[in-house]
């Protein structure tokens, strides 16, 4: 026999501190299991379910996207070698980033640099216009 099915949709999203939109949301994209309903009516949720969400919500904390999340899921147990190989994509593609956003850190310290020198409120300001003109020259 398999797991006693232990909760309503809404217990399994407080459990695992989501709302119950998220939970409907995983399923659509299917990320998370949806039980057959009863005669009574109402979705039971097994313990797995509970295990599932809080995955879900660890890996994305840690970058990963919904559809890598769900790449993470099929591999499953036993393929450390893919697992590896998906993680480092993950990590170059965050160095990128955190490359792009040092490189927009950079202009928006300029921009607010300039916006200091003409604070009479009577002028443009510099920030907008350098943005209108395409950021910095």
């Amino acid at each position: 026999m398999g797991e006693a099915a232990v909760f309503t949709i809404g217990q399994l999203a407080r459990a695992a501190g989501v709302n119950v939109e998220t939970i409907r949301y995983y399923q659509r994209k299917g990320l998370l299991e949806v039980p057959e309903r009863p005669v009574s009516g109402y979705r039971r949720y097994p313990q797995a379910a509970l295990t599932q969400v809080r995955f879900i919500k660890c890996a994305q904390a840690v970058g990963f996207s919904l559809r890598e999340i769900k790449e993470l899921h099929a591999l499953g147990q036993g393929r450390c070698r893919e697992i590896q190989a998906l993680t480092e994509r993950k990590l170059i593609e965050l160095d990128r980033r955190l490359a792009e956003i040092r490189s927009m850190r950079g202009m928006l310290a300029l921009l607010a640099a300039r916006c200091g020198e003409n604070l009479d409120e009577k002028e443009r300001c510099a920030l907008l216009e350098a943005l209108m003109k395409g950021c910095l020259e």
